[in-house]
């Protein structure tokens, strides 16, 4: 046998010794993932008290990540509650959902080694996971809530810049003296002015509630709706109110999962709008994604992905990819009765302690079937819309202050500052002391209320014995 034969065979039982090894025992797998895992598994076992959390991407002090508190927590494991600071309800960090991904830590981790995706596209020369966009359609498939057969998915950088990118793509641009106009039902989510102001185009402009010039009261020009349903702030589940050829709406489904309200139909509107943040929590993440039915407007939207950040990045796709594969799992049922169950308990309990008060008044929402759960239920909104009943209260978020509480002020919404968004989203700790707090403003009534009638009782028997003696 030559030595050439001799190498050859060495080499081809080399080869197969390592594929047994790597194919049977994971060995060479582990030799690159094992350090990251062992990186990644000792960051997630520092003690941070239930009220914070250590990062890979945190503060380093002597060598170590150091904890990352909760709001009113601090102390170098987070122990140390403060008691006189904000409640703050004000943003909608969807921090709700922590604990079931705490629970399925395993399930939900990738590893992302670093030649992972370098190039700008994928294979198909597209900025589009097909892996991930089949993905989505099948969470829509099993929660029932989104037609996209026979539709465009895009993916964007969270649901901001999709709406943005949708504006864009309905605008009128034939015509710069006669720009789109923008509008919304009050109260409305503050981002639709705010951004659409902040862009200052010549295609378009924000002409604010809906109400104001609809087609009934005769304007004229193209109007673009938006609408959010469930509604942010008061989780009312809204339909558009312009009709007609020269009005295009965009609808906001932020909030349209089980965890929020009752599914009571599949939606299938011409531009529809979803979020990474809403749905699983991870609003860090910046995912978003439009189901589109016009093939014009899915290439303007597309158009203005690509060149504004040239889509979204490939470790980001990767994560959501992973995220939705947990999402629905035994179609769906776990997550979204965690999160079902989670914001039930919190709107309970906060609708209990306002049906003790005269002072404040919060939504009322309708009970509905839920096609997903098959039985009739209850809202469980992500905001508690918040008013002020007694007239002398005419900036509402000022009363709240008096007790440390933080919410959004209503005139952010279009609406009067009697009323306050209360974010219900954010994690126990957050909510806990949100309502602590309310409860200490309800006591206080009660009792101001107790004491007032004591005075009145007490006047009155005093008056009664001055005119009898």
């Amino acid at each position: 046998m030559s030595r050439n034969t001799i190498f050859l065979t060495c080499s081809i039982v080399l080869n197969l010794l390592l594929f047994h090894s790597w194919y049977f025992h994971g060995e060479w797998e582990q030799s690159w993932t094992k350090s990251a895992t062992a990186e990644a598994e000792f960051v997630a076992s520092i003690s941070c008290s239930g009220h914070g959390r250590a990062f890979l991407d945190g503060s380093i002090v002597d060598g170590k990540p150091v904890c990352e508190c909760n709001a009113c927590y601090g102390g170098s494991h987070c122990s140390v509650f403060l008691p006189e600071c904000i409640a703050d309800a004000d943003s909608g960090d969807p921090m709700f959902l922590e604990p079931f991904w705490l629970k399925h830590a395993a399930s939900s981790t990738i590893v992302v080694p670093g030649w992972h995706r370098m190039s700008y596209e994928f294979n198909d020369d597209s900025l589009i996971s097909k892996e991930l966009d089949a993905q989505i359609r099948k969470l829509h498939a099993v929660i029932g809530n989104a037609v996209t057969d026979g539709r465009f998915i895009i993916f964007g950088v969270g649901a901001t810049q999709l709406l943005h990118a949708a504006v864009h793509a309905l605008s009128t641009t034939n015509h710069p003296s006669s720009p789109s106009r923008v509008v919304a039902s009050t109260p409305y989510y503050p981002i639709y002015k705010e951004q659409t102001e902040f862009f200052n185009s010549e295609d378009y402009k924000f002409e604010g509630d809906t109400s104001l010039c609809n087609n009934n009261n005769g304007c004229k020009g193209n109007f673009i709706e938006l609408v959010t349903s469930p509604n942010n702030p008061d989780g009312q589940l809204k339909k558009a109110v312009l009709q007609g050829p020269s009005a295009k709406t965009i609808h906001d489904f932020a909030y349209y999962w089980p965890h929020y309200t009752p599914i009571p139909a599949l939606a299938d509107e011409n531009l529809m709008i979803f979020t990474l943040s809403k749905l699983t929590g991870h609003g860090g993440s910046r995912f978003g994604w439009a189901i589109i039915k016009d093939e014009a407007v899915h290439q303007r939207m597309l158009t203005y992905m690509n060149l504004s950040t040239y889509g979204v990045a490939r470790e980001t796709q990767l994560r959501v990819l992973k995220l939705l594969k947990v999402a629905v799992e035994n179609e769906g049922k776990e997550m979204f009765n965690f999160g079902y169950q989670t914001m039930r308990n919190r709107w309970r309990k906060l609708s209990k302690t306002m049906s003790l008060s005269k002072w404040f008044s919060i939504q009322e929402l309708e009970t509905q079937f839920c096609s997903f759960s098959e039985r009739v239920r209850g809202a469980t909104p992500a905001y508690a819309w918040l008013k002020c009943e007694r007239e002398e209260d005419k900036d509402c978020n000022a009363v709240l202050h008096s007790v440390n509480i933080t919410g959004r002020h209503g005139s952010l919404f279009g609406a009067e500052s009697r009323f306050v968004r209360l974010s219900l989203v954010k994690s126990d700790d957050d909510f806990d002391l949100l309502l602590k707090r309310m409860g200490t403003l309800v006591s206080q009534e009660n009792n101001n209320d107790g004491i007032n009638k004591i005075m009145t009782h007490t006047n009155e028997f005093i008056g009664t014995n001055k005119c009898t003696g």
